[in-house]
């Protein structure tokens, strides 16, 4: 059966009006805004609500948020008693800022809720949909720029980090923000496009987005711009178009947004905060393979098939004519964007995959120009790459039901129903790319992979408790509606655990567990992993500790990957 008869009416039906879609979006700047936020909002939503905190560093950075707020103190950075140095305070500024302000308005119990600390993370990844598409322009037509604009919104990566309390969808919308300010005052200068910006607009956003950046991650953004205004100085022998975005007023301005803060935690910590940042956090990155992320070299390269999918799978369509091109000034200063810093982070020791995700709008931009200008390769092989959004589709799909069946111990009938429409979507995509084209079949994808995102984040992943050690703990300790709750945890020390139960948890050996109930009556809980039960048994039988027997939590610890089992001790009253 030939593509052009596969589902003839339905497949022509879909076709017209996912192209009238398209047409509308590109119609006028609010139809495109509005589509990108309504797909950004049904890529990232789902599951914002119901995914309790993900260990580990979603947690670490809700939990000092937390703590910022408990205390009052909004200069200073802290983990139960230990300092948090790694990151500058942007992102808990803007996750306090949030959580404050549901408290005013009312919300019961603001800051034990999760999905409050994600809001920052999810207005930074629609933002950074919103400001390719605006960075887009400068390039492509506004119907090409929307179509670079739904690659970001479909992407895995930037569909996991958008659900996570952590700064990378925030970092991510400041480079943005920055290169596509930087993209106009450089194709001013080199291509020698009319200037309809006021003198300072372009400064005004660029400078702007640098400070914001610094203050969310540190130094990353300057890297990245860094880099990139390198690589053309050098292709271009000259680097003019820096002048276009004033940099010593420019400069001066992100001194005077960043500087304070900065002051202020240095009086706090002394030299302490630079020594963990850029010592034991940036530097340690660079030449060792930090906390057990170290990877050789290609490791990003393998990953993007994945991380960027489905419009990864356009890539090799769209490679020869991008090499063809790259002296042509638009293509040259995305090229600029993305390698030297894509081979930064090849060569570095640490590797985590959401690192290159700001270099992802400038693959975005050069597969959208590829497609504007038609000129996606005609070779028979890589035009039948769109199988791949075929079988990596049924891959994850089957990989949600496994872990359904495997883990959850159960059928899941809404993951099954939703992994068939993705499939469904994604088989047409594959089937009719030649008779309906690139845009159709994409847009079809980009239908698939909201499917898909549901089916994890909202009928998976959260409905499957052995995930999800620390939250089974904190609900038994709920169970007990005690006002004053005192625990301890023994062998388990994942943040989530210190999120959900409480900035005093204690963290124990087993002896120290039955030391820490002897101390006090039936408002005290003990968490004593399975390796430590032994210890705290024969503490408890050697100082006469009556204790109850709360239940037994059997999961598995992803950060670890390993499997644990939990015994819950509860105090008794004299």
């Amino acid at each position: 059966m030939s593509a052009t008869t596969f589902g003839t009416a339905p497949s022509r039906y879909t076709a017209a009006r996912l192209r009238a879609l398209l047409a509308w979006a590109a119609a006028r700047h609010r139809n495109a805004v509005i589509l990108l936020v309504a797909v950004s909002l049904l890529s990232f939503l789902p599951g914002i609500f119901q995914l309790p905190p993900i260990d580990r560093d979603e947690a670490r950075f809700a939990q000092a948020t937390k703590q910022m707020l408990e205390s009052g103190d909004l200069v200073d950075i802290r983990f139960q008693e230990e300092s948090r140095y790694k990151k500058p305070v942007g992102i808990y500024w803007l996750q306090a800022a949030v959580v404050g302000t549901a408290e005013a308005i009312g919300v019961p119990e603001a800051r034990a809720r999760m999905w409050l600390y994600r809001v920052p993370s999810i207005l930074g990844a629609v933002g950074a949909v919103l400001l390719t598409y605006w960075t887009a322009l400068a390039f492509v037509s506004r119907r090409a720029a929307v179509l670079a604009g739904l690659m970001l919104a479909s992407s895995i990566l930037l569909a996991v980090e958008a659900r996570l309390a952590k700064t990378d969808a925030v970092l991510f919308a400041t480079v943005v923000a920055a290169m596509g300010a930087m993209a106009r005052a450089y194709l001013i200068e080199r291509a020698f496009r009319p200037d309809p910006w006021h003198p300072w607009a372009l400064p005004a956003i660029f400078w702007t987005a640098m400070a914001a950046g610094f203050l969310i991650k540190g130094p990353l953004i300057v890297m990245v711009v860094g880099l990139a205004v390198a690589a053309l100085a050098i292709a271009d022998r000259s680097a003019r178009f820096v002048l276009r975005l004033k940099p010593l007023p420019g400069l001066a301005w992100m001194l005077l947004l960043v500087l304070p803060w900065f002051v202020a935690i240095v009086l706090k910590s002394g030299a302490g905060f630079f020594e963990e940042s850029l010592g034991r956090d940036l530097l340690s990155k660079v030449g060792s393979g930090q906390e057990a992320h170290g990877a050789p070299p290609g490791y990003y390269f393998v990953l993007f098939w994945g991380t960027f999918f489905p419009a990864s799978i356009l890539v090799p369509m769209a490679f020869m004519a991008v090499w063809k091109s790259r002296g042509v000034p638009e293509v040259r200063y995305l090229l600029a964007w993305l390698v030297p810093t894509w081979l930064v982070f090849e060569a570095a020791m640490t590797k985590l995959p959401h690192y290159v995700l700001p270099v992802y709008p400038a693959i975005a931009i050069l597969l959208a120009m590829a497609i504007d200008r038609d000129a996606l390769s005609r070779n028979i092989w890589l035009r039948r790459a769109p199988m791949w959004w075929f079988i990596l589709t049924a891959v994850i799909a089957i990989g949600l039901i496994v872990i359904n069946i495997w883990i959850g111990q159960r059928f899941g009938p809404i993951t099954w129903g939703l992994s068939a429409v993705a499939l469904i979507a994604a088989l047409f995509a594959w089937w009719l790319f030649e008779a309906d084209g690139v845009e159709v079949s994409f847009m079809r994808m980009v239908v698939a992979m909201m499917v898909l995102f549901t089916a994890a984040f909202s009928a998976t992943f959260p409905t499957i408790g052995a995930l999800f050690p620390s939250l089974q703990l904190a609900r038994f300790v709920a169970f007990g509606k005690c006002q004053d709750v005192q625990a301890a945890t023994a062998g388990y020390h994942e943040p989530s655990l210190v999120f959900l139960v409480g900035t005093e948890l204690r963290h124990v050996s087993g002896a120290g567990a039955a030391d820490f109930l002897a101390r006090g009556g039936r408002c005290r809980y003990a968490f004593v992993e399975k390796g430590h039960e032994r210890a705290f048994v024969q503490r408890a039988d050697a100082i006469g500790l009556r204790y109850g027997i709360g239940v037994r939590v059997e999961g598995v610890n992803y950060s670890s990957g390993r499997a644990v089992s939990i015994q819950t001790f509860v105090g008794v009253d004299p």
